[in-house]
């Protein structure tokens, strides 16, 4: 009964270090994670830049699975080799030594201090910053108080022989040692964790330094599983296997580094007893020296070790479905700033999409393809699937993880995926349906009517790529230029429709044959303008310059953009 006593309270624990950790890589992220990603971005010119960068932003996060995140996504744009991701992640995997290297004295004083602190920073913070540090001062407060509690729960084990006996089992032999701290890190996403829980142990005595060393090189070969059995979407068989070449780099190093440590566990375990003696500094440190040596190791031959991954795992080259996401990285929600990244850059794609209907639009009233109407009607239903996907991926995103700025970019692009949606709506539902319909029954605008027509579809194309620009740039000039187009729009169909009146009473054949769809058509272009339009909203909005209804105005009367 005391060790299922004592397994309980250290399984409570971990899970309370864990939560704390947590706390520290959220706050963390939200404070700084767009000075982060751009560290790393500046920090990739070569494989040394950019190991340093990955060590000094893993230093931060405490989480080489946010700095993998980060550096996928530059991989997914195309703008980094493979030798600098992986050099980053050799960085990285030091990075999350020097936590363990903090905790692993004796700071439980500092706890409460840091609770108080952190709370106090979080509850009356008035910049969002300072509320993001309050949080991370009550994740290492927690981190702290539970590492203290770990220890005052390890160290009665050796009044639980049934426990002590258990663990003998489990870490004697040191193959299953590692294996089961492989588990145990897997399982907890979190080798920091697991890395300290085995330092507590070694400190108690309860586990040998021998099994501690296996242990820790346990924990660092866990970390780099997770990446590749949870990984982005296409990492798996049926995707792209150019996307498992980074995870798969990082598991060869930790599996080298393990194998050595099987091979040399008795002189390793004795010269660190030397070093470190044999408590809970020994697997602190021995978690630091092994990632170092990892580094050291793999750093120069990593062009070699780049050709042989790409060998192995050759780009896929494959007919791309248009209505299937490619950005929506699943395993990027657990980093918010990530997340909303992906979901905006699938958003451009739905932006592209509309820009070939409108243009195969203008194509279909000119030339009467039947053909190109069915096309233009296929992409509509690859809108509305992109739509569904990225409405689902933003839901996904936990909205405690998220501050001001991301919530508000995150419902920034729902508004424009919403409108895009409508806009291919209007296109394939109203403009298809007239095309159509002028098609079958032989119809022919008249030469003023095409032209006007025409004139209107190639705006709204220029208006389309002004909102896409706008939606980029977050440009506030450049939103006041989108918000004009929608007066010079609705001027453009004032002055065609007061033309296909005169050229009706003129008792123009072609004008009286066409006249419902022609203004059908008009009004059409105008509702499509007023969804591209709606792109400089959210920027005239946060700017003070947009009423509820409308622009606000001068004395004069005109509208003001100020």
């Amino acid at each position: 009964m005391q060790a299922t006593e004592v397994l309980l309270s250290l399984a409570g624990n971990v899970v309370l270090l864990l939560w704390g950790l947590h706390m520290v890589q959220s706050g963390l992220t939200r404070a700084f994670g767009g000075e982060l990603r751009n560290i790393l971005a500046v920090g990739l010119r070569n494989r040394w830049t950019a190991m340093a960068a990955g060590l000094g932003v893993t230093t931060l996060l405490q989480s080489s699975t946010a700095t993998g995140l980060m550096v996928a996504g530059f991989a997914a744009t195309g703008v980094m080799p493979l030798v600098p991701a992986l050099a980053v992640m050799l960085g990285a995997n030091v990075g999350t030594t020097l936590i363990v290297q903090l905790f692993a004295f004796d700071a439980a004083r500092l706890a409460p201090v840091l609770l108080l602190a952190g709370f106090l920073a979080f509850r009356r913070g008035a910049r969002t910053r300072t509320r993001d540090l309050g949080r991370v001062g009550i994740g290492l407060g927690l981190m702290l108080l539970s590492l203290h509690l770990l220890l005052l729960t390890v160290e009665p084990a050796g009044n639980a022989p049934a426990l002590r006996e258990v663990l003998g089992v489990l870490t004697g032999d040191p193959v299953i040692a590692m294996l089961l701290a492989a588990a145990l890190t897997w399982a907890a996403h979190s080798s920091v964790a697991i890395v300290l829980l085995i330092a507590s142990l070694a400190g108690t005595q309860v586990i040998s330094p021998e099994a501690a060393i296996a242990m820790v090189a346990g924990a660092n070969l866990g970390s780099a599983v997770n990446p590749i059995l949870e990984g982005p979407k296409g990492e798996g068989p049926a995707g792209n296997p150019a996307a498992r070449r980074l995870p798969i780099g990082n598991l060869l190093n930790r599996a080298v580094g393990c194998l050595i440590v099987l091979a040399l566990a008795d002189p390793i375990a004795a010269g660190m007893q030397r070093l470190s003696g044999s408590g809970g500094r020994l697997a602190a440190d021995f978690h630091l020296l092994f990632n170092v040596a990892l580094a050291a190791l793999f750093v120069l031959p990593l062009p070699a070790i780049a050709k042989l991954l790409i060998r192995l795992f050759p780009e896929r080259v494959t007919v791309a479905d248009p209505s299937a996401p490619i950005h929506l990285d699943r395993a990027a929600l657990a980093a918010p700033h990530i997340a909303i990244a992906n979901a905006a850059r699938e958003t451009l794609r739905m932006s592209d999409t509309v820009e070939v209907m409108l243009r195969g639009a203008l194509d279909v009233f000119r030339t009467d393809d039947r053909k190109l109407i069915q096309e233009i009607r296929r992409m509509d239903d690859v809108l509305d699937r992109l739509q569904s996907a990225i409405k689902d991926y933003l839901t996904h995103i936990e909205p405690e993880e998220m501050d001001d700025s991301d919530a508000r970019r995150a419902t920034d692009i729902l508004t424009l995926v919403i409108n895009l949606e409508h806009v291919g709506d209007i296109i394939d539902r109203n403009l298809m349906d007239s095309a159509s319909k002028k098609i079958k029954r032989r119809l022919r605008f008249s030469d003023e009517g095409a032209a006007e027509i025409a004139g209107m579809l190639e705006r709204l194309v220029a208006t389309q790529r002004l909102a896409a620009a706008v939606f980029v740039s977050g440009d506030l000039r450049t939103a006041r230029t989108l918000m004009r187009e929608k007066e010079v729009i609705r001027a453009l169909e004032t002055q065609a429709t007061e033309a296909h009146f005169t050229r009706l009473r003129a008792g123009r054949s072609e004008s009286l044959e066409t006249s419902a769809l022609h203004i059908d058509i008009l009004r059409d272009l105008r509702r499509i303008n007023a969804h591209l339009v709606a792109a400089a909203y959210p920027l005239l909005d946060q700017s003070g310059e947009l009423r509820a209804s409308r622009l606000k105005e001068r004395d004069g009367g005109q509208p003001s953009l100020r």
